[in-house]
């Protein structure tokens, strides 16, 4: 069972940044399963210049498994990755 249970208002537009510190960018959408009342991922809009636009190749929205967050609060902590590097 959920410990708490979270306004998507409340978490919309916070800043998203890695486990290490790096910046992705911000918290656009969630994704719920709603056959078991969950979520299933996170979107976050990745900034110009972060590190998750680096890993991506750009600035647009990236879809994030809920298993890869690590906390939300006053800011939302993911776990880090790696991807193959992207060529524009």
């Amino acid at each position: 069972m959920a410990d708490n249970i979270l306004d998507f208002s409340n978490i919309e537009e916070k800043d998203v940044f890695t486990k290490s510190g790096s910046y992705c960018g911000k918290l656009k959408d969630i994704e719920i399963n709603l056959g078991k009342f969950a979520v299933r991922a996170v979107v976050v809009g990745a900034q110009k210049g972060s590190y998750l636009a680096q890993k991506v190749g750009g600035t647009r929205n990236v879809v994030i498994p809920y298993r890869m967050v690590e906390s939300v609060d006053d800011i939302v902590i993911i776990k880090d990755f790696k991807t193959d590097e992207v060529e524009e």
